[in-house]
């Protein structure tokens, strides 16, 4: 990363940052994006199961991989100082902060994962594929969680390309995997949707192994030493992780959730209406993936700007990318209700299915637009380390205004389970309203005059 001066270069430099992130966002999201079609084409049953299991997961990952993300604006703003100890350190703490939540999880998923699942009265036929695949899928946590904090380290420096190299090697082993598990081709074991999560989780262990490899031999990560005198435990950099990733966690986490109560309770309507629901979500959330690649350049470029000290920077680069975000959301979003009959047809071979999740998808223009706002306004307010206001507007927008328009909607008019999608729509514009205006204020009233530097002592 570099200082820029006009309009045109900072419009460069996001995209020279976006692209490698977005490649990578949707590598990432390809492993879900395969479990899915390859789980519907299964059957209906295992389609359903992975789209329950991925509610359950959804929210725990987002929630707790977005406190260990919080490496990257404070890495970033470190790395705008000069601070090259400071950088090294954060990282180390983050790297033990993955373990320490990889391991908890483990263990609270041993003892409620069943329990969570009685709870929901699923069909046995869709119980199990569920139960399985979050069984394979835990054995990726820890790696998982690794591989955030590392990305999050690379992505501070500016060099997002590495990651996208190597979720690139890693689909086609993801591919292979998922065919050879779910259908059991070529001597594997036949796993149905349960074998999409091992297949994902070996996929990590490879991504992983991959990470940790580069960064401790390849300059300039290999300078930084993240993985010498690991010894060196502070609570208090844990502290500071903790600070601003608590905040984070909790806004995506709350943001996931909210998605994944709407499944649980679709889940009283038909598998047809479940599997068409998912498949609507899955092509909805695979183009998101633009708007989140997005934001998260956003937050190491504001951050990076709030180091060195240059404030007018910091706020082109935050409304550049909103700008940036819902131009793409209005573009992606009018193609898909254009050709929603032909997206639907990928995720399955059921003509109901087609036709549900291609009515699902009428309201993704609207829906697309509204996510853009609220996740690249957050983004920048990250950037600036401020997190702990946003989260409470997202607790709002997502539990108080969300669920209620939606459940309201499905239930108690004709409207049925679209009534969930003009909820979310409804809720996630909220949301942006909110923190854009929260953006607004901490540029002209913390961030106008005073030197930055002075601010963060």
């Amino acid at each position: 990363m570099k200082q820029t001066f006009t309009l045109t270069e900072k419009t460069k430099q996001i995209i020279i940052l976006l692209v490698p992130i977005l490649i990578t966002q949707l590598g990432m999201f390809s492993m879900v994006f395969f479990n899915t079609i390859m789980s519907g084409k299964y059957s209906p049953s295992d389609l359903a199961g992975v789209a329950i299991g991925s509610s359950i997961w959804n929210p725990i990952f987002t929630g707790l991989s977005s406190i260990l993300l919080a490496v990257s604006p404070i890495a970033a703003q470190r790395y705008g100082e000069r601070k090259n100890k400071e950088v090294a350190s954060s990282v180390k703490h983050g790297i033990y902060l993955s373990l320490i939540i990889g391991v908890l999880v483990l263990i609270l998923g041993s003892i409620f994962l069943d329990i969570i699942l009685d709870q929901m009265n699923l069909q046995q036929s869709v119980r199990k594929p569920a139960f399985e695949y979050l069984v394979g899928l835990s054995y990726g946590i820890i790696p998982l969680f690794l591989f955030n904090v590392l990305r999050s380290f690379i992505y501070a420096l500016g060099k997002t390309r590495v990651v996208m190299v190597i979720l690139l090697i890693s689909l086609p082993v993801n591919f292979f995997l998922n065919y050879v598990l779910i259908f059991g081709y070529w001597g594997f074991p036949e796993l149905g949707g349960g074998g999409a999560g091992y297949a994902t989780s070996i996929t990590y262990w490879f991504i992983a192994a991959m990470t940790v490899f580069i960064v401790k031999m390849q300059e300039p990560f290999s300078t930084y030493q993240v993985f010498n005198h690991l010894k060196e435990f502070s609570w208090s950099e844990c502290r500071e992780i903790l600070k601003i990733g608590v905040p984070m966690g909790l806004s995506t986490f709350f943001e996931t959730s909210m998605f994944a109560v709407v499944t649980i309770l679709l889940s009283k309507f038909s598998v047809t209406t479940i599997a068409a629901y998912q498949s609507a979500l899955n092509i909805v959330s695979f183009l998101y993936m633009i708007p989140i690649s997005i934001s998260m350049a956003q937050t190491v470029l504001v951050g990076f700007e709030v180091g060195s000290g240059r404030n007018k920077d910091a706020k082109d680069y935050s409304w550049l990318g909103v700008f940036l975000a819902v131009l793409m959301a209005l573009v992606t979003g009018l193609l898909v209700v254009t050709f929603r009959y032909d997206v639907a047809g990928f995720y399955s071979n059921e003509r109901a299915v087609i036709n549900l999740t291609a009515h699902f998808l009428v309201y993704a223009l609207f829906f697309q637009m509204s996510d853009a706002i609220q996740a690249t306004a957050q983004a920048a307010l990250r950037g600036y380390k401020d997190v702990n206001l946003a989260f409470i507007m997202t607790l709002i927008a997502y539990w108080l205004i969300c669920l209620p328009v939606g459940y309201g909607l499905a239930n108690f008019t004709g409207m049925g389970a679209a009534g969930y999608w003009i909820g979310l729509t409804v809720g996630l514009l909220s949301a942006g309203i909110a923190l854009s205006l929260r953006l607004i204020y901490i540029q002209r009233h913390k961030f106008a005059s005073v030197p930055v530097r002075e601010k963060l002592v």
